[in-house]
């Protein structure tokens, strides 16, 4: 398959897969005599595979380990879970800061009139900054 049939079938985008080749996260596709990349359909399953966990917030480096853990058939689910409960530890931090950013957004625009006049609370705590 090309690169386009790939993309189709994997719902990742061409220039997607090629960064992923760049950075190693897939093998490089074999190259027909045309010089155009040739995938298999375990390529399809791997930028699937990648996609599920990229769509689940692992960064590009936790999905490269995700791939060794699913490869190596060896492999401990310990190691596994390992790596989705450091995850699960990570989206709850991001959760706290986004509530927090929320709070204070709430705050801001509670304490702005929102009419006509030029004085207003939420460029004023722009301007002082993040330390006040």
């Amino acid at each position: 398959m090309n690169i386009g049939e790939t993309a189709s079938g994997s719902g990742v985008p061409a220039k997607t897969i090629r960064y992923y080749e760049s950075i190693g996260l897939i093998p490089p596709a074999v190259r027909a005599e045309n010089g155009y990349r040739n995938y298999s359909p375990f390529d399809i399953k791997t930028l699937k595979f990648i996609q599920h966990a990229r769509r689940l917030g692992f960064s590009v480096k936790d999905v490269g380990g995700l791939l060794e853990l699913w490869r190596d058939k060896s492999r401990t689910s310990a190691d596994v879970k390992a790596l989705a409960l450091k995850h699960i530890s990570d989206v709850e931090k991001r959760i706290a800061e986004l509530q927090s950013i929320r709070n204070t957004l709430i705050d801001l625009t509670d304490r702005c009139h929102g009419d006509d006049r030029p004085d207003c609370p939420i460029l004023e705590d722009l301007a002082a900054g993040p330390d006040g």
